[in-house]
């Protein structure tokens, strides 16, 4: 009778963590066996506000068709062209808002789509990828590996941590550190890569310190995304803005435009969110402890020599990069397009005497699907300029806001940073939320009197905060991996930090979109 209880006994604890295991993982995927009676599964609330978006985007888009096919002279109604870019355009916001397929996928099968019903001609898709940002782009990946190769990028930050005197000191030498490597690295992901090993050689060196290793776990990632805004190449979302701008007839941004506008904001983000973490992920007593980093120290733990001197590849990354931030800086001085300064610096760091790396080696580290993605992006900007489609969206979207005047313009303003601020809730892709949010404010800005320039550069800043989830950006996903990085931080601390960096980024992108970027040449109204 008692063998008899604890068999049965067994039986029913292990359905019990059969059933939990069920709850939180396919069995498929647990290796345990899949019963006779299949269950149905349950659409749960998201699936069902993916479909009912879907269904709005079907309704909306069949009723442009419709509207166009029985357009009469003189009518507001859309042309057929326009509706079917707008429909193709709004099927690929929601397959990248609430689908898992790859951004690049979702870009190139909108693009396939406009070129089969004749929206988009087929050779502006096919030049699309030869356009000079994406040998930009090619270039100053090739370079940045060069200088991630050489070892230049933690040798530097060894010798500028050693002179911190405690945490605070500590955590505003990295934000230096990080932001310097915003000229170097052009992607975020590649950023928080090269930043890896330093947090790892420097939480090394302070043991029994848990809170002040989990602060410099979140601080990290944070920089990397708020001190993008500095660079032009920080980013691949900026790109696609830039692109964005200059196929609907606008300027666009230098390399150094883009830097005098970029750079305070992202000097002033950064150290302003370093103080958020200090004070929401430290104690007084942390921050009063005194605090000494050794560089010596700090490259025995990365096992990588950061003293002594110069090696021959860090030498030659040292002039590479200089030589190359030098030319894209004094453009108006020699005329040399950023691309072909790119190319050059790409040709000379995989030279044989003179580079840092081999081809091969370079080749593999160039981000192809961001490359392609921008392509394809650009050619979906052009669909939407070429076909009338953003003019015709400005002018029925805001056409109540126009006798607002000022107002209207501010009011525009704060709703599109507080959309590009929210919408890596959605979007956790930073290049598909310029791809899909910077089009609509480039076409709705003029109507209000705003300047398309400024507009989609705020919506661009402010779409640097992206830490609410740790899918939200590559950089936070990377450091809350316990797997590549130790003692870092969980879901909770994320929220708990965006809570107060948010609505902090939310009123600093406004203030320099309001007054400080139009002091600096950049101004809001047209």
């Amino acid at each position: 009778m008692s063998d008899h209880t604890d068999t049965t006994s067994r039986a029913a604890e292990t359905t019990t963590v059969e059933r939990t295991r069920f709850a939180t993982m396919p069995p498929e995927r647990q290796g345990l066996p899949v019963g006779r009676r299949s269950v149905r599964p349950r659409l749960g609330r998201a699936s069902i506000l993916r479909l009912v978006a879907l269904g709005l985007v079907l309704v909306a888009g069949a009723g442009m068709v419709l509207a166009a096919l029985t357009r009469s002279s003189g009518d507001s109604a859309p042309t057929l062209p326009i509706a079917v870019t707008l429909t193709v355009f709004l099927l690929a916001v929601w397959a990248w808002t609430s689908t898992r397929l790859d951004d690049t996928l979702v870009a190139f099968l909108a693009a396939i789509a406009l070129i089969v019903t004749g929206v988009l001609p087929a050779s502006d898709f096919f030049a699309s990828l030869g356009d000079e940002t994406i040998w930009l782009l090619i270039g100053a990946f090739v370079i940045a590996s060069a200088v991630s190769s050489s070892g230049l990028a933690l040798r530097g930050a060894s010798h500028l941590l050693r002179f911190a005197r405690g945490p605070r000191s500590l955590f505003h030498l990295t934000t230096v550190a990080l932001t310097l490597t915003a000229f170097a690295v052009p992607a975020t992901s590649g950023r928080a890569a090269l930043a890896i090993p330093v947090y790892t050689a420097v939480s090394a060196v302070l043991p029994g310190r848990e809170r002040v290793i989990r602060a410099l776990a979140l601080l990290m990632p944070t920089v990397v995304l708020l001190s993008a805004v500095a660079s032009l190449l920080g980013a691949g979302a900026h790109i696609v803005t830039d692109q964005l701008l200059r196929a609907a007839g606008e300027e666009g941004f230098t390399f150094l435009s883009w830097l005098w506008l970029g750079v305070p904001l992202a000097v002033v983000s950064s150290h302003l969110a370093c103080e958020i973490i200090l004070w929401r992920f430290t104690r007084r007593a942390d921050r009063a402890i005194p605090l000494r980093m050794d560089a010596a120290e700090i490259g025995r733990s990365a096992s990588t020599a950061v003293t002594g001197p110069l090696s021959i590849l860090e030498r030659r990354a040292v002039l590479l990069l200089g030589a190359v931030i030098l030319l894209w800086a004094t453009e108006p001085l020699h005329h040399l397009s950023p691309a072909l300064v790119a190319l050059l610096g790409a040709v000379a760091a995989v030279t044989p005497g003179i580079g840092c790396l081999t081809f091969p080696a370079a080749i593999k580290r160039v981000p192809w699907s961001l490359l392609l993605f921008l392509a394809a992006t650009l050619a979906l900007a052009s669909a939407l300029t070429t076909t009338g489609a953003a003019a015709w969206l400005s002018s029925s979207a805001l056409a109540p806001l126009r006798g607002l005047g000022a107002a209207g313009a501010v009011a525009f303003m704060l709703v599109v940073i507080a959309i590009s601020t929210a919408a890596h809730l959605l979007i956790p892709s930073r290049s598909a939320r310029s791809a899909a949010i910077i089009p609509v404010v480039i076409a709705l800005a003029p109507a209000l009197g705003v300047s398309p320039m400024a507009a989609a550069f705020a919506s661009t800043a402010a779409a640097g905060f992206c830490h609410t989830l740790p899918s939200s950006a590559k950089p936070v996903a990377m450091f809350a991996d316990p797997d590549i990085v130790s003692g870092g931080f969980t879901p909770h601390d994320l929220r708990r930090l965006s809570a107060l960096l948010a609505p902090a980024m939310f009123v600093l992108v406004a203030v320099f979109a309001l007054w400080v970027w139009p002091s600096m040449g950049l101004p809001l109204l047209l």
